[in-house]
């Protein structure tokens, strides 16, 4: 993916980019989901997935941060999506869903999750919607 321009950041995939060590802190300290996550267990989960970084325009720091996991022909999972506090409130994090979206689009998969306690506004911006029959989804190892 090249890069997608969204204000004075740059979106980019390409996993040379990513700051582990930041999303790995923002995620550990401050992301409900992540809470206390190892930086082993987060490096990891990079390795494992496609990774979406945006980067502030002049600085080239890194300020969000997307991953998915993905066969890339059928399905995928979005998850650890973050806007650092001092970038949020422009736009940056729908920029950013909207830019993995395009991203996948291509390949035709069959659905994309994901699973939020509050911002489904966000989503809901770019196509996402609740299940409408979640009774027929299960889970395995839900803490």
């Amino acid at each position: 993916m090249s890069d997608v321009i969204f204000r004075e950041y740059a979106i980019s995939s390409d996993p040379a980019r990513i700051d582990a060590a930041r999303v790995h802190h923002w995620l550990s300290t401050d992301a409900y989901w992540a809470l206390g996550r190892s930086r082993e267990k987060q490096d990891a989960a990079i390795a494992g997935s496609l990774n979406f970084g945006a980067y502030d325009g002049s600085s080239g720091e890194q300020v969000a941060y997307a991953r998915v996991v993905t066969d890339r022909a059928t399905f995928a999972w979005l998850c650890d999506v973050y806007v650092d506090p001092a970038a949020r409130g422009k736009g940056l994090g729908t920029a950013l869903v909207a830019a993995v979206r395009d991203h996948l689009e291509p390949h035709g998969l069959r659905r994309i999750l994901l699973a939020t306690d509050d911002a489904h506004g966000v989503y809901e911006k770019i196509g996402f919607r609740t299940l409408e029959t979640p009774g027929k989804w299960m889970a395995l190892g839900l803490q």
